[in-house]
């Protein structure tokens, strides 16, 4: 089977202090994951070493075919998309754009544009657009953007170079319910489009039934990593965010409540 992402033995030392302790996760075609911790539990920078952002203090990481060491990084983030809030840093930028510059930027990995834009990745990102169902904000400028429309546009952005692994980080942050509910149905367009997604969240209500596995983190640990029915039990949880929960199931839809008596 086809191995999207492969960690063994992944630990990842800062400051004297281990953030990633011998992490193994198996990441195989066909599956799509999410991560799931309480804040410091080292989401972020298991996100960022897949990204090669982070180079592993110790182990190996092989990310689409390809092992850390023996890459050239900036070429592999091509075939990675990421949305995170990481780029509020860039809004000043980005609220001078309109949509479609926005979106065409995401093939070149870059925040405003920088290069002429071929003929081809305009006519891509009215593609992705169209695909996308956001064809309504052509013209606009992000800043006038709802902040969903403004995180659906930067799923579009991470959209357009097609990549193989989508990376998105907590991107309901934030959000009232319809805003939320209108960024995971684009989230479920992109899985149903073949891609690899790694879904980042604190809320369980998010989990769409065609996410399969969970990734669940303690301490830069794995506490469990499998398919969602196996991970998302009330002891495994409990123990992830020692608090008393419980897990609900409707089909392949869970919901926690916290037991506060």
């Amino acid at each position: 089977m086809k191995q999207i992402i492969s960690m063994q033995q992944v630990g990842l030392k800062k400051e004297g202090k281990w953030i990633l302790d011998q992490i193994d996760w198996q990441f195989n075609a066909g599956e799509q994951w999410v991560i799931l911790g309480l804040n410091g539990s080292g989401k972020t920078a298991l996100l960022n070493t897949v990204m090669g952002y982070h180079y592993p203090t110790t182990g190996q990481v092989e990310v689409l075919g390809n092992t850390f060491g023996r890459v050239n990084l900036p070429q592999l983030r091509t075939r990675i998309g990421l949305v995170s809030s990481s780029v509020d840093r860039f809004s000043q930028t980005l609220n001078k754009e309109t949509v479609e510059r926005v979106v065409v930027s995401g093939k070149y990995a870059s925040f405003g544009l920088y290069k002429d834009v071929s003929a081809a990745d305009w006519e891509r990102a009215d593609q992705v657009l169209e695909q996308l169902r956001l064809s309504y904000l052509r013209g606009q400028r992000y800043a006038t953007l709802s902040q969903g429309e403004q995180r659906r546009v930067l799923i579009a952005r991470a959209w357009m170079s097609a990549p193989e692994v989508l990376i998105l980080d907590e991107p309901c942050t934030g959000l009232d319910i319809r805003a939320r509910e209108e960024v995971l149905a684009l989230t479920e367009k992109i899985m149903e489009a073949g891609c690899h997604v790694i879904y980042v969240t604190h809320h369980m209500e998010e989990l769409l039934d065609q996410m399969t596995h969970v990734l669940l983190l303690k301490q830069g640990k794995v506490l469990a990593a499998g398919e969602k029915h196996d991970v998302l039990t009330n002891e495994l949880l409990q123990a992830a965010y020692e608090v008393p929960v419980q897990v609900h199931w409707n089909h392949a839809q869970p919901s926690l409540t916290i037991n506060r008596n």
